[in-house]
């Protein structure tokens, strides 16, 4: 790898840590993994029931836990080793997925089974995820935080834009079953990697769950700059997921498609992320977070508008392949600006609070734009969806703006 990228403050500067490069890697085989298992999983589902309410519902059980546990997970990476938090949900999501797998190939699975086992997956999740974002600052230092974030993202975007295409052609050529079971092994990479990593940090502070929990929502709540950044989350979640959560049925009702067309689809999403992710850090610094989130979310419903009349799969992918741009920019602005803002005694439930609105917001638009969808057409759905980001543009610029530069940065 070069010096020159490597470099304090370049592009690929958090890779100088050998922490860093070795959860990443171990990061990107898992998320691999979840990628490949929501693929099976969405597709699955088309097989199982004809409700598109029930289609849209396989992506809102992964995000519906970070909305019902996210602020309690927040609590415990804050209370607890942030390490063994992570190890904990690792070694969860493995055994859900193991479950999943075993039903599937046995031919015991269905609709509510389906549903309720990749919930404990998005419960894994749901625990994960602050003690995880939390942990970054262990593996870097204050310098390259923003980069790391964003490199972090390239890792998830890389995996959805490998995984979907993989699960895809597996479930063509096997069976959903082989997809969960690649998922589950997929654990055991980043589970060797954290009983490895001993980082030198203090003992946590502990305090009791609801007072903990209360300190943390006392900060959000006082807090200006976050409570805006938070409201950004949340109507882009609702809005942004609507569209994502019907993509099955785009490739399955409007194309014609099969399992692999699914996965390529996912495919052009995760590569558009991908491309995009190098540059965001950049355009943060040069035009500010407001332009950034604004135009990211303009692209992002304007690139998913033709998805509601598509006839072609060169069109889906172009459309996606665009959105998968929008989605990462603005996501990952928010997350950065949320890392910031936030003291480090509480960072894992500032981080919880944060996705838990945003994931709740995902995980109603979800919902929303599957019944939508049964009851007036998936063109209608996917048209409300995207009127709803365009037309919030103007209103969040007025009356909830991105955090200017040094607005209450902590770090």
């Amino acid at each position: 790898m070069s010096a020159s990228l490597t470099a304090p403050g370049q592009v690929l500067a958090p890779f100088r840590y050998p922490a860093f490069r070795a959860i990443w890697i171990a990061n990107l085989v898992s998320n691999i993994g979840s990628m490949i298992q929501s693929t099976g999983a969405a597709w699955l589902m088309t097989d199982l029931s004809r409700s598109h309410q029930l289609v849209a519902l396989v992506q809102a059980s992964v995000t519906i836990p970070v909305l019902l546990l996210g602020v309690f997970a927040g609590a415990i990476a804050d209370n607890f080793d942030r390490r063994k938090v992570m190890l904990v949900a690792q070694a969860g999501m493995l055994a859900a997925s193991a479950l999943l797998a075993l039903l599937t190939w046995a031919g015991a699975i269905g609709p509510l089974q389906l549903l309720g086992l990749t919930f404990l997956v998005g419960a894994g999740t749901a625990l994960n995820g602050p003690a995880w974002q939390a942990s970054v600052r262990m593996q870097v230092g204050p310098g390259d935080l923003s980069q790391a974030i964003s490199i972090n993202t390239i890792a998830f975007n890389l995996a959805r834009s490998v995984g979907p295409a993989l699960g895809g052609l597996l479930i063509s050529l096997t069976s959903p079953a082989l997809a969960f079971a690649l998922n589950a092994l997929s654990f055991v990479a980043l589970i060797v990697v954290l009983l490895r990593w001993r980082p030198e940090t203090p003992p946590p502070r502990r305090q009791p769950m609801l007072a903990s929990i209360g300190a943390g929502l006392a900060f959000c709540a006082s807090s200006h700059p976050v409570r805006r950044v938070l409201l950004r989350g949340l109507v882009f979640g609702f809005g942004a997921a609507a569209v994502q959560a019907l993509l099955p049925l785009v490739v399955r009702e409007r194309l014609g498609g099969s399992e692999v067309d699914f996965g390529l689809v996912l495919g052009a999403f995760g590569l558009g992320s991908i491309v995009t992710a190098l540059w965001v850090a950049p355009a943060r610094r040069r035009w500010g977070s407001e332009a950034v989130v604004g135009a990211a979310t303009l692209i992002f419903g304007l690139s998913s508008l033709p998805l509601a009349f598509a006839q072609s799969l060169d069109l889906a992918l172009a459309c996606t392949f665009v959105a998968g741009g929008g989605w990462v920019a603005t996501l990952t602005s928010l997350n950065v600006a949320m890392q910031l803002r936030s003291p480090e005694d509480i960072l894992g439930r500032c981080l919880s609070i944060y996705q838990a609105v945003t994931f709740g917001g995902m995980a109603l638009g979800a919902w929303c734009g599957g019944l939508v969808s049964d009851l007036a057409g998936l063109p209608a759905a996917i048209l409300g969806a995207t009127a709803l980001l365009l037309l919030s543009l103007p209103l969040l610029r007025r009356f909830a703006p991105m955090p200017r530069r040094d607005e209450g940065r902590l770090s």
